[in-house]
């Protein structure tokens, strides 16, 4: 039979049951769209989050003060340990494998502008800090070493902040009193997305000052604090290939210093950003899998669907059969005609999915999402997957009906009611 007239005969066939045909076709459209849309919000997510700790800082662990959990040369267990800016000055000259670090001091204090008060954190960080802890800066300047040298009372204000002591009002410049003492606004960070931080909440609301500026004028005051405390440490590995080597190396020269073992991992517990990126990656990537076989089993259904609604139009069209068979059409022509149908049904409707899923997902970048949502990712891999799962459904669909109605004879087709 000439494949324009198997074409037409389908298409006609189709026609006449167009309702049933075109709610078949909704199952295998509705499973190609969900698996592209849903492998790519779980890939999105992933990114996103990804995006979201690297907003905290750049590859870093932050050392905060322990308390040690066995003896170590002659010293009980159970010891705290107090960081102290020399530790970091210690890291700076003693771990090779760390890029950079800074000490941390963190206070609630009042600040007052001549437009507004406020009491928010402030931070007293090295100029370093600024660098790995992705602060960028919108307006003025960052701090400098020659502003921690000196002791400089000059502040970057965080995007909160600034609305706050500066409610339309410039700022490079301004004086603002910072605990009482008169600082000078230098610079006013760039707005932050930021959904999780450590210490005083997250980098918009708060103030930034030289470190020996705040160790000098408003040191820690909690009980137990002394001059040279500071609040935790933050490092920079040079790589993240090297990053544990790089946290092995700080707990030796801490260990050094505070005679403990460096493998006493409660003497100074660290936050490695690094390990909860890699363990954030994980859950995502199980959430994606989970996505793409929740989806591909809704293909798969629409794909029994199909094979269901052609089983239907064999015992439909028996007598159609019969006598088709009876004016000299043969067993091939007949399995040629059923395989034809289900395949239409099958590509025309993934090609839909498939247009469908992409035209979704590119709608959705080019709209503005909420903080919870991310932006979906186009992922190839689930494009050719569900290609893939659309051939299988397409051989499997149609094979098993066509050849039952092609194993029809003649007779027993004219017998059928």
């Amino acid at each position: 039979m000439p494949l324009f007239e198997i074409f037409r005969q389908t298409i006609a066939a189709l026609w006449a049951t167009k309702l049933r045909s075109l709610l078949t076709m909704f199952g295998i459209v509705w499973g190609i769209s969900s698996v592209i849309l849903l492998v790519g919000l779980g890939i999105g997510f992933g990114i996103d989050q990804r995006n979201q700790l690297r907003s905290i800082g750049t590859d870093i662990a932050i050392c905060f003060d322990g308390k040690t959990s066995m003896p170590y040369q002659g010293y009980a267990a159970g010891r705290p340990i107090a960081l102290t800016v020399d530790d970091a000055v210690a890291i700076q000259q003693g771990a090779p494998l760390v890029l950079r670090v800074s000490p941390e001091l963190s206070r609630t204090v009042n600040e007052v502008s001549r437009w507004n008060a406020a009491s928010r954190a402030v931070r007293g960080v090295w100029p370093q800090y600024q660098e790995f802890r992705s602060l960028h800066v919108d307006q003025g300047r960052r701090m400098n070493a020659d502003d921690e040298s000196s002791g400089a009372r000059v502040v970057i204000l965080g995007a909160d902040a600034n609305r706050q002591l500066f409610p339309g009002e410039p700022a490079i410049g301004e004086p603002v009193s910072i605990a009482g003492y008169p600082y000078t606004v230098i610079g006013v960070l760039a707005a932050k997305e930021q959904n999780g931080s450590y210490g005083s909440g997250p980098d918009n609301s708060q103030l930034f000052v030289p470190f020996s500026a705040m160790e000098r004028d408003f040191p820690p005051n909690d009980k137990g604090d002394f001059r040279g405390s500071v609040s935790n440490i933050v490092i920079q590995p040079v790589s993240a290939a090297l990053h544990v080597a790089a946290l092995h190396e700080v707990r030796e020269v801490l260990g050094a210093r505070h005679h403990f073992d460096p493998d006493d991992l409660d003497a100074v517990w660290v936050w490695d950003t690094l390990e909860d990126a890699q363990f954030l990656d994980n859950i995502f990537h199980a959430m994606t899998v989970f996505f793409a076989a929740v989806a591909l089993l809704t293909l798969a259904l629409g794909g029994i669907g199909v094979m269901n609604i052609m089983l239907v139009a064999v015992s439909e069209r028996t007598r159609e059969i019969g006598v088709r068979k009876a004016l000299g059409a043969t067993a091939k022509d007949i399995r040629r005609q059923f395989l034809a149908e289900s395949a239409f049904i099958t590509l025309a409707s993934g090609t839909f999915g498939l247009l469908l899923g992409v035209g979704i997902i590119l709608a959705l970048r080019l709209l503005p999402m909420p903080p919870i949502l991310p932006h979906p990712v186009f992922s190839a891999t689930a494009i050719v997957s569900s290609l893939m799962t659309l051939a299988a459904i397409t051989l499997s669909a149609g094979t098993y009906p066509a050849m039952r109605a092609a194993s029809l004879t003649p007779i027993e087709c004219l017998r059928a009611d």
